[in-house]
């Protein structure tokens, strides 16, 4: 199975920590947080291909050709137009269902296992302070209902992780646009799930990096699941 990173972004929450680097190669423990990921993949995984744009030579310098035996390709994302349009450049590349996740978040490696069992995907994780990330609405049934995006006035509720599983299908619908210049890969999926079941697989454990107070609370992650 292949999995698809999205890194392409600057990062600008960072600040000065991405002057000169791309977020997903920002260090936990002396660690590239993308070098994290990779670890926490499942065994299924024979193939990555990572969606490079900021400093994205970086990613590839470090990476190269294969990675423990997995083989990684590199896609640029020259257009900055969000992460649906990210997925739309690896269309033909993709080999049935692939695992999508963002370059900047640190998972359960059980989470993601139990992704890939699945046909079509989104990883939840319910919390406490929803308001900060998108909210995932479900049907009885378990099934994606709807998305909505901060500021949504909820507190608690389950949120979108930014990881999926997805297939060809995805790539039947129209990318929803959520700016000017961006389309949203989680919107074109709730529209998805207008018409098909997108199930809501509820995660152990997620860790945003997204801003500098975000690098302690990753390694504390890391302690925590990986028991450095």
């Amino acid at each position: 199975m292949q999995v698809v990173i999205l890194a392409a972004g600057r990062g600008v929450r960072m600040g000065k920590l991405t002057e000169n680097t791309p977020k997903p190669m920002l260090m936990l423990f002396g660690k590239p947080i993308l070098e994290w990921k990779l670890e926490m993949l499942p065994k299924t995984i024979g193939e990555v291909i990572f969606v490079i744009g900021y400093h994205g030579n970086q990613i590839e310098k470090h990476f190269g050709a294969e990675w423990h035996g997995i083989k990684i390709t590199y896609v640029v994302q020259e257009d900055r137009n969000g992460t649906g349009g990210a997925m739309f450049l690896v269309k033909d590349m993709m080999k049935g269902k692939a695992l999508v996740l963002m370059g900047d978040d640190l998972y359960h490696p059980a989470d993601l296992e139990q992704l890939t069992r699945e046909d079509v995907a989104v990883l939840g994780l319910k919390v406490n302070n929803a308001q900060q990330y998108g909210l995932l609405e479900t049907t009885e049934e378990g099934n994606l209902l709807k998305i909505t995006e901060r500021p949504h006035g909820h507190t608690v509720g389950i949120v979108n992780t930014g990881a999926y599983i997805l297939d060809e299908k995805f790539f039947r619908y129209p990318l929803v646009p959520i700016s000017e210049k961006e389309y949203g890969l989680p919107q074109t999926l709730a529209e998805m799930g207008k018409e098909y079941p997108v199930k809501v697989i509820m995660a152990t454990a997620w860790q945003s990096v997204g801003c500098p107070e975000d690098i302690e609370k990753g390694e504390a992650f890391l302690k925590k699941y990986w028991k450095i």
